[in-house]
């Protein structure tokens, strides 16, 4: 079991949700966390809320010169935690460029630029440990998931290379994908929402898979199953099953 006594872990987008319920629970395990989001004053307010040492260093995903003047100011991580993300809901016939544009920029260009950030620095001294956060979504094209299940499919691949290239160094790579958790962004659709999770009890089943030694673990089990299993009906069979969003 991963010990995280004394370790450091970048935490990015981390001042509420999920994010701000991993790190904490990262902080009673007695890790040093970084948290990192767009709002400094959000930031301020999260890392005030911590039992342990907790700094923040404000920083824009969706633009590259933040991340690189973010990662500039970073001490010598253990680890690192990619939770940020954005999301509208949108069908093909309301296609917004700019909605769209941004959950590719944010969920995982956003990804790619952090992860980048700080892993050439893990490879070096063969040590590191690199934490995506992916989607239930992500697992087959979804209606109405315009942008967002497309950047999450994304991010998921990129850890599941990520981890083919590094899982015989010392390097480990993990992902998770949970389903819908109850945030200011699920509070944007108006379905129903089965197995909708608290930020916390998902932050529960993430700390316990960082750490543990596998690689990906998709939550709720039950409702994972059925995206999971998606990925092997052919296509006639699944898209009756998700019929076009009205």
């Amino acid at each position: 079991m991963r010990d995280f006594r004394g370790k450091r872990y970048w935490l990015v987008g981390a001042s509420e949700g999920l994010g701000l319920a991993l790190a904490r629970l990262l902080s009673e395990a007695g890790a040093e966390v970084i948290l990192s989001a767009r709002s400094e004053e959000a930031l301020a307010r999260a890392a005030a809320s911590l039992p342990g040492k907790a700094s923040i260093v404000p920083m824009d995903v969706a633009s590259t010169e933040s991340v690189t003047a973010a990662a500039a100011q970073l001490p010598q991580l253990d680890g690192m935690v990619f939770l940020a993300g954005v999301y509208w809901p949108m069908r093909a016939q309301d296609w917004d460029a700019t909605a769209a544009e941004a959950m590719a920029n944010i969920n995982f260009t956003g990804c790619v630029r952090a992860v980048g950030a700080v892993l050439p620095g893990m490879i070096a001294k063969g040590a590191g440990h690199v934490v995506i956060t992916g989607s239930l979504s992500g697992f087959r094209g979804l209606p109405g998931a315009i942008g967002y299940a497309a950047s999450k499919a994304g991010t998921m691949v990129l850890a599941e290379s990520l981890y083919a290239d590094l899982r015989k160094t010392g390097v480990a790579v993990q992902l998770a994908n949970p389903g819908f958790i109850r945030t200011r962004l699920t509070a944007k659709n108006d379905f129903t929402m089965p197995f909708i999770m608290e930020p916390e009890a998902a932050a529960r089943i993430m700390f316990r898979h960082m750490q543990s030694d596998r690689f990906k673990v998709s939550f709720p089990t039950l409702f994972s199953w059925l995206f999971r299993g998606s990925q092997f009906l052919p296509d006639w069979l699944y898209y009756r099953m998700f019929p076009p969003s009205a």
